[in-house]
């Protein structure tokens, strides 16, 4: 009789007459639930807490490593207290924003199949799939690998610098209308900034400094 009651009342509430009645059930163990929600999983909360950081997406969170070990990432990915050594030469270009001369850089005429790589921190910025001849004197990308390369108006006020999302390093400038290909773009990129890892060949691990490491990582939504 008590469960036809409920059963009433919760049809009339269901049509929008009167407010859901409180129900009090006599099963102790059920009253003791309602009362305490923190009873209701018997799953212990260190287990719930696991759970929920194994689900996470790779990059989600960064959590704090010493150097030999790799964060969370889909990529291989290191944490150091530097990054790669750079000659002069290259430091000109890579922290100084330097230019190397037209037509002398090693990767200009490159063909072979592979990855181009920061030469500061091995983070991967171009598949050999996206390079193409534009005769401008430096290697040049209608594309990049997703995430790897940032815009950044340049200092002259006039063209757009490219650099390295990862490390910040400069690698040189993007143009846009040129129609050298279907996609309309050409990064003109230093081959000082980059190092060339054939296919087939293991790429190095990214390296992120422990500073950048220990920064709290925003949760994607």
């Amino acid at each position: 009789m008590r469960w036809q009651f409920v059963c009433i009342s919760w049809i009339i509430f269901d049509c929008g007459c009167i407010e859901p009645p409180q129900i009090t059930l006599s099963d102790a163990s059920i009253t003791q639930t309602l009362a305490d929600p923190d009873k209701q999983s018997s799953t212990p909360a260190s287990v719930n807490k696991e759970s929920a950081e194994t689900s996470a997406t790779p990059g989600d969170q960064v959590q704090r490593h010493d150097s030999t070990k790799v964060l969370p990432s889909k990529e291989n990915v290191i944490v150091s207290e530097s990054y790669n050594k750079l000659t002069a030469e290259e430091a000109r270009i890579i922290l100084h924003k330097g230019t190397e001369y037209a037509g002398t850089g090693e990767y200009e005429h490159n063909k072979a199949k592979g990855t181009y790589i920061c030469r500061q921190c091995n983070a991967a910025l171009y598949q050999s799939d996206s390079k193409f001849a534009s005769g401008c004197g430096w290697p040049s990308f209608d594309d990049e690998i997703k995430g790897a390369v940032t815009r950044v108006p340049d200092k002259d006020g006039f063209r757009t610098e490219i650099v390295c999302t990862n490390c910040k390093g400069h690698l040189g400038h993007v143009f846009l209308g040129e129609a050298f290909t279907a996609k309309n773009t050409r990064h003109c990129v230093n081959s000082l900034s980059m190092k060339f890892i054939a296919e087939g060949e293991k790429l190095p691990a990214k390296i992120v400094l422990k500073e950048e490491a220990a920064k709290p990582v925003e949760l994607k939504k």
